[in-house]
């Protein structure tokens, strides 16, 4: 049986919303709200759950929606949400950028804007010559990690020593060997 035109294109539209883009991160469409703003770097579990619930207050839309089935407008909606979440009844421990050094304001950032303003902090104390900004320049751990045995780069540990052993034990046979021959 022949398909309509209408259908086909009513099935490739539901096709191409099946992947969704909010905070500048393709989302899987049949994902729940809740689950789909897990995905977007800067939003953990716990503020994706509170943010699902503020939208769900704020814009009457159930945690439980798929994002496919959003209009666009509702999905702008969401992503207002998501950059002023102190707006929408957030409290302020849960963001992830409180009294920002440039503002002073408490602030959410997510995507991009974290990877951005993350670089700009760790240049900022390299510049400084700070404890953590030397620690930063030279890739050694910041927050006061133990580095002996822990967080090693490069060649294995131990496998030298087996190698030096063996090059020793080789020499002190092959020096064995001729002074056994003189004696007799």
């Amino acid at each position: 049986m022949a398909e309509g035109k209408d259908q086909r294109q009513k099935r490739e539209e539901r096709g191409a919303q099946s992947i969704i883009r909010i905070a500048g991160r393709d989302i899987d469409g049949a994902l729940n709200i809740e689950r789909a703003l897990s995905r977007v770097k800067g939003i953990g579990m716990n503020m994706s759950h509170s943010l699902s619930h503020a939208v769900e207050m704020k814009l009457n839309i159930p945690k439980a929606t798929a994002l496919k089935s959003l209009s666009e407008k509702q999905i702008a909606d969401i992503e207002g949400v998501i950059k002023s979440p102190e707006s929408s009844g957030i409290p302020k421990y849960m963001l992830n950028r409180r009294k920002d050094n440039e503002t002073g304001k408490d602030m959410h950032y997510v995507g991009n804007d974290l990877t951005f303003n993350t670089r700009q902090d760790i240049n900022r104390e390299v510049n400084n010559r700070t404890w953590r900004g030397f620690r930063h320049q030279y890739g050694q751990r910041v927050r006061g990690q133990h580095t002996r045995s822990t967080g090693r780069t490069g060649a294995a540990v131990g496998v030298m020593k087996k190698a030096i052993k063996q090059q020793q034990e080789a020499a002190k046979s092959a020096e064995k060997k001729p002074a056994v021959a003189e004696k007799k």
